[in-house]
């Protein structure tokens, strides 16, 4: 399945809903067009929306790298909402975790765009502990419905 791409804003943010395969061919190729023509008109601060992205390879998680080098050298930010738990467990194994700003509420990553507002991250760190535990999952966690 090749990557779809739908465009919205909020509140100035521009979110990229992503439906499909981020890999290699189709999917990389129009991911990195995307974010480059939104860069070439001045819309640098990007939310992608990972919920409906059913695979990642190298070269997808290679364009995200890519992606983000070319937001922050133009002052602007990539934020990535609702990574699912699989796709997570590839940035802390590749370590590129430390590197994105994750979110899985889409108020709290729009909000991490104004410094004068409240949000709450998502805690990569309890995701760890919680693979490494998996009988203290907590029900109320939000990736417990992952």
């Amino acid at each position: 399945m090749s990557l779809q791409i739908e465009e919205r804003e909020k509140e100035g943010i521009v979110i990229l809903d992503l439906k499909g395969s981020l890999t290699l061919g189709e999917g990389d190729l129009a991911l990195r067009e995307s974010l480059a023509a939104l860069h070439r008109s001045g819309k640098i601060n990007i939310i992608l929306d990972l919920k409906e992205v059913i695979d990642i390879d190298s070269t997808g998680l290679g364009t995200l790298v890519f992606g983000l080098a070319k937001l922050r050298k133009a002052s602007g930010r990539l934020a990535l909402l609702n990574v699912n738990r699989t796709h997570l467990k590839l940035f802390l194994l590749t370590r590129l975790a430390i590197a994105f700003e994750f979110f899985d509420d889409e108020q709290d990553a729009v909000n991490s765009f104004f410094p004068d507002r409240e949000l709450k991250r998502f805690d990569v760190l309890e995701f760890v502990r919680q693979e490494e535990d998996p009988n203290s999952k907590d029900a109320t966690h939000p990736d417990a419905a992952w």
